[in-house]
């Protein structure tokens, strides 16, 4: 299960990350999605646990739970993006006055 964890310190790495949720099962991968130009991480990322049972147990262990003095938003990632893209669609007004 894919595993979307937000509101994350800023000095959160990808391995801490992993040591926060190793405890509730295997971790396949860890991922904190980070500014192109800066580098900084942008406060959330993804944890990709194999079995559905230990993701469903440590999404509510660790939602809510602090770490580094944030609250971590912790939910099962949306696998294909429900809301879209702003915008697409929909054409823009091309006409110049």
């Amino acid at each position: 299960m894919n595993i979307y964890v937000g509101n994350l310190s800023y000095n959160v790495s990808e391995d801490g990350l992993r040591d926060i949720f190793t405890e509730f099962g295997e971790v396949e991968s860890t991922k904190i999605i980070a500014d192109r130009y800066t580098g900084r991480s942008k406060g959330f990322g993804f944890v990709e646990m194999p079995s559905n049972s230990e993701a469903d147990q440590a999404i509510k262990a660790l939602n809510g739970k602090p770490v580094d003095g944030r609250s971590m938003k912790v939910n099962p990632a949306d696998p294909g993006g429900k809301k879209g893209r702003r915008g697409a669609g929909k054409k823009r007004n091309t006409r110049r006055f």
